[in-house]
Parts: structure tokens; sequence; C-alpha cells
């Protein structure tokens, strides 16, 4: 709700505007301006805004922030009245529009302030009502540089309907001028925030809806993967039949001995033998065991993640409400959501472990989510997954905090295969991309090693399923 012209009048008998000179002129966005006057020793800030439904004016003790360089309309007035004297400011009738008349030197210049709700504008005009600019230029108005701006002489300016309009009561103590500044700027900022929490909501919750889906996927594929254990069934009936086998034969007849009533049909590869055919059955299953695994690793770090983001859609949701008419509550403080980041996320102690599995992964960590100071470690002479340790101010990294770091390097590594490895680790500003190289690929400098011994026990507690027992220090 825009000021009533009534309430303008108030604000204008408590302001000492008439002789006040115009020291700077600022515009901190497209809808307001700030004068910095100065009166018989005094200085104050005269606030005008025009945006729609809330165009008044009022004195300001705020600070507002204002950009670098001052947009057209403010550069334009400094040029014409910085430095000038107001010798008149007004309101006309009760249309809402305030007058100042400014001099400079021989010149002068009119300012017409007009506080309608949709059509709040500034122009400034000559002596003889031309307009030299305004703050919004409307053609269908003849509101250009260079049309026609007399609002005194039109019919309309006269105090009739005293009783229509009435001073609002407003909160707080001070002058109506404070009282206005504190209600406006607390009711801009409460919409702000409705505005910015109903706007994450809606990407929070597209965000879900695209894990859910994801998560579907996932779930889907994993079950598929289930199905691998058959494969092992399928080479040990091999070679429990390889005496009834001969060489070209497609396919293998025989009963289950899980289910010694149930045939099987098992197909075979003519060209090998029965013990590689056996063997083929056998990589399916391992290749169909490590699936399902890294499957159930990542299902289960997109479920935490799926927990933390309900959380805080739960935490907009209470929140979403617009304030009620009158009310405009101080913006609460948002905890915000930690960043999704690609691979794996472990916590060791009060340290975080964040591991990427692919180059791909490996890259976008080091691009986006790590930083100088953090810790980068990787098994010596295998492929294998990065892990960086994030950096806490002012702690040093603890040698158990090393030792879980290096053991899941090893445990996501071609190292793993022998239960030990080397590891080595350096600070992530010490690593030097190698240029035009794969993603993610980099030279480590000042690294130091670790000797790592494979413990399940620490690898499950990372993992979140810990075993009772100690665990081994590599």
């Amino acid at each position: 709700m825009s000021l009533n012209w009534k309430e303008i009048d108030l604000i204008l008998a408590e302001i000492p505007l008439k002789d006040s000179f115009i020291r700077q002129i600022h515009q901190p966005n497209h809808q307001s301006l700030v004068f910095e006057l100065y009166n018989r020793g005094q200085s104050c800030k005269l606030y005008f805004s025009f945006a729609p439904g809330v165009s008044r004016l009022h004195l300001l003790t705020r600070r507002l922030e204002n950009p670098k360089r001052p947009p057209r309309f403010a550069g334009f007035l400094r040029s014409r009245i910085k430095g000038g004297r107001l010798v008149e400011a007004g309101q006309l009738g009760r249309d809402r529009i305030v007058r100042f008349r400014i001099t400079r030197g021989e010149d002068t210049l009119l300012l017409y302030a007009r506080f309608w709700g949709g059509a709040a504008n500034l122009l400034a005009t000559n002596a003889e009502g031309k307009i030299l600019d305004a703050l919004y230029r409307r053609p269908k108005r003849q509101e250009i540089s260079g049309g026609s701006f007399r609002p005194e002489d039109s019919p309309g300016t006269t105090r009739s309907g005293e009783g229509e309009y009435t001073i609002r009561e407003l909160p707080g103590e001070g002058s109506f001028n404070e009282k206005i500044e504190r209600y406006y700027f607390d009711r801009e900022e409460a919409e702000r925030s409705s505005r910015t929490l109903t706007t994450e909501l809606k990407q929070l919750e597209a965000r879900e809806n695209r894990m859910l889906a994801n998560l579907e996927k996932l779930e889907s594929k994993s079950r598929a993967y289930s199905d691998g254990e058959r494969f092992k069934r399928w080479g040990d009936l091999i070679l429990s039949n390889a005496h009834t086998i001969q060489r070209g034969d497609a396919w293998l007849v025989c009963s289950d001995y899980s289910d010694p009533e149930q045939t099987l049909s098992i197909e075979l590869d003519p060209a090998l033998t029965p013990a590689e055919n056996a063997e083929r059955c056998y990589r399916r299953h391992r290749k169909a065991r490590a699936g399902a695994k890294l499957l159930n690793e990542e299902i289960h770090q997109q479920r935490r993640t799926l927990e933390e983001l309900s959380t805080r859609i739960l935490g907009l949701r209470r929140g979403e409400l617009l304030p009620e008419a009158g009310a405009f509550p101080a913006k609460a403080k948002q905890r915000p959501l930690p960043k999704e980041t690609p691979g794996l996320s472990f916590v060791s102690a009060s340290y975080r472990l964040l591991l990427g599995r692919t180059a791909r992964e490996n890259d976008s960590l080091l691009r986006h989510h790590v930083r100088g100071n953090d810790i980068w470690l990787h098994v010596r002479d295998y492929p294998g997954a990065y892990v960086f340790i994030k950096n806490l101010p002012g702690k040093s990294v603890p040698l158990e905090v090393l030792l879980d770091a290096g053991s899941l390097a090893v445990e996501y590594s071609r190292a793993k295969s022998a239960g030990r490895g080397d590891v080595y680790y350096t600070q992530v500003k010490y690593l030097r991309r190698v240029k035009e190289g794969k993603p993610g690929l980099v030279i480590p400098t000042q690294e130091k090693n670790l000797h790592i011994i494979l413990d399940p026990q620490r690898i499950r507690r990372l993992r979140g399923r810990p075993l009772p027992g100690p665990g081994v220090k590599g």
C-alpha cells in the first residue's frame, strides 16, 4: 500500500526541506533514489521509492548499497541539481504529487514525484513544464524527453474529501518518518524472504524428483545384478558334468544339484572347452557381484542425500506461508543444504572424506569441491580412486584419519586384490594438471608415502557398518 496524501503531508512537515542544499544523488536500484541534503548544519537523506504498490518518500537512516556506476537517471540529476538549493517542496493538493523547485546558479529545475501505486514516477522539467528526463520513460503517457508536464494546471488538486483518508497508526517509537521507514523496509524484506523460500522449495522439490527417479533406476539395476549367483551355479554344473560335454556342444542339459528334479539348459560356447566355459560363467558372476556392490554403495549414498534433502524441504514448507497483513517477521536464518558432490562421501572423526570412482568424478572433485589445503591421496603404481580429506582450519590431520583415507584409496583401486599398497598424499595446491591430458590427470609434488594393509573392519566402519574389535593400523 502506497502513502495517502495525508501521510505525505505529515512526512513533509517533519523534514526541514526548504533551503536545503543537495550534496549528492544516489540510485540504489531502478525503482528508488536517495538525496543527500544539508540544511543549517544538519545532514539527512531523503529516500524515494517508486515501486508498484509501495511508492513513498521518507527520511532514510539505514545504509543501502549503491552501484559503482550511477544509473542513467541518477547521472542526469547529478549533472543538473547536485550542489543546487531546494527552494520549495510541497504536495499539489491531494493528488499525491510532490513538487520540488531547485535552483543552481541562474538555472531552475522542477522535480515532480508522483506516488500513484501503478504509475509512480519522478519527472524533471524546466520552469515552463517541458520534460527534460524521467525515471520511467512512458511514451503512451507522453512522459519522455520533450513532452509536457504541468499537473498544477490541471483540475482536481483541491483538498475536498479530507475525511476519505486517515494517517495510519504504525507500531514502534519515533517520528512518522521513522515508523514508515521501518514498516516498508521490514515488509519488503519479509516478501523477499518469502519469494526466496518459495523459489528454493521448487528447486529442491524438482531435484528430489530427479533423485527419486534415479534411485528407482539404480534399484532396478541392482535387482538385475542380484541374479548373478546363477552364473556361479552354472559354472559348477559345467565342471561337474564336464565328462558329458563334447567340444562343439552348444548346450548342456543336466539336473540342478539344488533341485535334482529340475532340468537346466545351459548355453555353451562351442569353441571353448568345458573348463573355459565354466571360467566364463565365473567371470560373469564376479562382474555381477562387483557391480552389485558398487550399486549398493551408490544407492546408500543416494538415500542419505535424499534424507538431507527431505529434511530441508520439510523445513522450507513449514516457513512457506506468506506473512499476514501487518506482520512482517525478521528473516529467519537458514541452514544451507550441503552441496551435492560426485562420488562417495565418508566421515572420519570430524573430517569429511570425498572419493571419486571415475576420471570424471575425480576431475569434478578437483575443479569444484576441494581447495588448496585439502589432502589428496592415491595408490601408487595402480589405477584407482582419488581420495580427498577436507581441511579443518587450524588443525593438523590425525594419523587415524590419514589411515582411513589411505584404506579407502586401496579399497577402491586395483591394489585391493593384493590387500595392501603404497599410498602417496600431498596437499591439493601441490598438484599440477597434465597439459592436454585426460580429465583428472595430475602430477603430484612434495608427496609423502603411507603403506596401507587393508583392514575389513576399518572399511566397514567407514561405510557405516561397524564390527567389534580394534582396527589394524597401517
